[in-house]
Formats: C-alpha cells, sequence, structure tokens
C-alpha cells in the first residue's frame, strides 16, 4: 500500500479546487415535518439499507412524512461505496425523500477522480477499499503499471461511471432549517453560518467539539469524528458512530422539539 501511494506521490501536481457548493437554506421557521440524520455510511450499504427500512417504519407508524439528511461520507473504509453511491442516486424504493450532504471523503473522491495523481493521498484514507468496489485493485500489477506509465486517469475513468462523478460534484454542504444547522463535520466557533469556510465544514474537529457553534439558538447536528454512542455536546450533536468497524448506523429524529435516536 505505502509503495503504492509513493509512486502515486512522486508524481503529484497542482490541483484546482472544486467549485463551491450549494449550501441550502430553507429559512427561519422551523421545519413542520419530522427530520431524520442518518450518520456516516463509509460503505456499509447493508446498514443503510436498514436505517431507510427504521425511518420508513418510524413514517408509517406516525403517519408523518420527513426529510432524510444524510451527513456525508458515503464512501471508504466499507466494502460497498459504488454500491452505496448507486443506492443514493436511485429513487428511494421506499418512497423516502432524501437529501444526502457532502462528507471530506466524498469531497477527496471527487478531486482524485480529477487527477488521481494529485489524489494520491486518499487511498490511504480509505479509497483503496472504494476502488476495489468498483473493481480496481491497487495492488494488482495492472493498477502499478497504470500508475507508472501516468495512465491510471484513462483507467479510473473508464471504471468510475458519470453519474456517481455528477453526483458527488453537485452534493451541498449543508442545510439549515430554523435553528438547525445539518452539515458533515462542524463549523467555526462564533462565525455565522453564511461565513463559514467550506473546508471547516467538512474537516474542523475542535474547537467546534469542545465549544460548539457560539451562535446563538442554533443546533449543529454533524457527523465526521466517530464515537462509540452518539456524542451530544454545547449546541451540537454528533451521530458518526463509525459505521464501518462498529456496525452501527446511527438515525437521529428531530421532530419539532421532540429529539430521539430510531
Amino acid at each position: 500500500m505505502r509503495k503504492v501511494i509513493g509512486w502515486l506521490s512522486r508524481t503529484k501536481t497542482s490541483q484546482a479546487a472544486p467549485s463551491r457548493r450549494r449550501r441550502i437554506d430553507l429559512g427561519e421557521r422551523p421545519a413542520p415535518y419530522p427530520i431524520y440524520a442518518i450518520g456516516d455510511v463509509h460503505g456499509c450499504l447493508d446498514l443503510l439499507q436498514r436505517a431507510e427500512a427504521r425511518i420508513a417504519a418510524d413514517i408509517a407508524a406516525t403517519g408523518r412524512a420527513g426529510l432524510v439528511v444524510l451527513l456525508g461520507d458515503y464512501i471508504d473504509r466499507g466494502p460497498a461505496s459504488a454500491q452505496v453511491l448507486d443506492h443514493l442516486i436511485a429513487p428511494s424504493a421506499l418512497g423516502l425523500k432524501r437529501l444526502p450532504l457532502c462528507g471530506n471523503h466524498d469531497d477527496l473522491f471527487q478531486r482524485f477522480l480529477a487527477d488521481p495523481d494529485a489524489g494520491a493521498d486518499w487511498l490511504g484514507l480509505g479509497g483503496e477499499q472504494t476502488l476495489k468496489s468498483y473493481g480496481i485493485d491497487i495492488h494488482n500489477g495492472t493498477f502499478r503499471q497504470r500508475s507508472r506509465a501516468g495512465t491510471l486517469k484513462a483507467l479510473v475513468d473508464g471504471t468510475v461511471p458519470e453519474i456517481h462523478r455528477q453526483f458527488l460534484a453537485g452534493l451541498p454542504v449543508s442545510l439549515k432549517v430554523g435553528d438547525l444547522f445539518f452539515v458533515h463535520a462542524g463549523i467555526r466557533p462564533g462565525i455565522p453560518t453564511e461565513d463559514q469556510s467550506e473546508n471547516d465544514m467538512l474537516w474542523i474537529r475542535e474547537p467546534f467539539l469542545s465549544d460548539g457553534p457560539k451562535l446563538p439558538h442554533l443546533i449543529v447536528i454533524h457527523g465526521h469524528t466517530p464515537h462509540d454512542a452518539p456524542s451530544p455536546g454545547p449546541q451540537r450533536i454528533g451521530i458518526d458512530t463509525g459505521a464501518f468497524y462498529s456496525g452501527v448506523l446511527t438515525v437521529l429524529r428531530i421532530d419539532g422539539s421532540q429529539v430521539a435516536f430510531i
């Protein structure tokens, strides 16, 4: 693995950043419907399908349809990254209304697809498993030969479908509904949401985890930092429970002032 990354890293070139991602703001009023937030999936299609089944059962039991917000990191580490993207791109078989947000791993994959040589470090963050889900084995001689010959992009371009690239490129970075702010990693404390950097929203841990958003009334729902159980903090709720190693994909339901895990 290190040798493969080394070969690619030697040929790194400057890489243009993708265009700014959408930030969705649905207004200052609270949502008149329940919102279900799903934590980091990381290539675990079976867990995602079970989580969605729980949501569908909850909607059926309450008789109130809601919005499903996925907090990013659909790929890497787990065994079925390509299949997770297929699942999210297709209409929900359960009739769920889904809004997938972008995670840092999803953003890294998009950068890798644009320039595999410049994005080679992604392989060590779980990208190896993602490529394997597309049938590309980085330990295979063909991969190494393509890497050395500078034709790796042609290999990737011929394997990863265009619809997956479009999905990754179109992922918004945040959703604001009333006092709720849904984002992958968190925000920089004390800075208005509209002024947050995209990098912080995809990558930040401290000081956000310790201090929270430090903005009046705002509650941030986020993933990115895994814990054995959901991790509430000051004006925030973290729901990354390490699905790819724990087997637990957390679903948070927010319905007005009521908050529950299902």
